[in-house]
């Protein structure tokens, strides 16, 4: 059985989705220190960590284990997310950074309601709404970024 590396249009457009998920995280926590009507996308988070550990019946995490655990899974799931940005190729990639945001945005608005978390975190404003959405779509456009920048330096050297 002959192993196969992985698409290099692919490692690349992780390692840009990455970025983009940390640059999300970074404002995200920034915000929450500066402003008390900042989206709490990590008291979100947390709760889908409790419910999932519940579903599994194993105990949940607590305390800085909880927020740990919270973030990386946060950053890996945004990364996948945003990684398709750059699968798609140079044409519409702004529009697809864009689209991405916005839907990842909306998901995380109407998300709580029909899975039982506080909605409160991310929509008891229309200041929470529309920054939990902004949020988004700066991971992808950082992404888009990201993808842009890898390609230019490739066509370098």
């Amino acid at each position: 059985m002959k192993l196969k590396l992985p698409d290099m249009n692919f490692v690349k457009s992780l390692m840009a989705g990455f970025a983009g998920a940390a640059a999300l995280n970074i404002l995200h926590e920034t915000m929450r220190k500066l402003d008390n009507e900042a989206p709490r996308l990590d008291l979100l988070g947390e709760q889908v960590v409790k419910k999932s550990a519940e579903a599994l019946n194993i105990d949940a995490p607590t305390g800085n284990k909880l927020y740990g655990v919270t973030m990386a899974g946060d950053i890996l799931t945004n990364a996948t997310y945003f990684a398709a940005i750059g699968m798609g190729g140079k044409k519409y990639m702004l529009l697809r950074a864009i689209g991405a945001g916005v839907s990842a945005g909306v998901v995380a608005l109407k998300a709580p309601e029909p899975l039982e978390l506080n909605e409160n975190y991310v929509g008891n404003s229309d200041k929470r709404k529309l920054l939990t959405v902004a949020y988004y779509v700066f991971g992808a456009l950082i992404t888009a970024g990201v993808v842009k920048f890898m390609s230019k330096k490739k066509a370098i050297e």
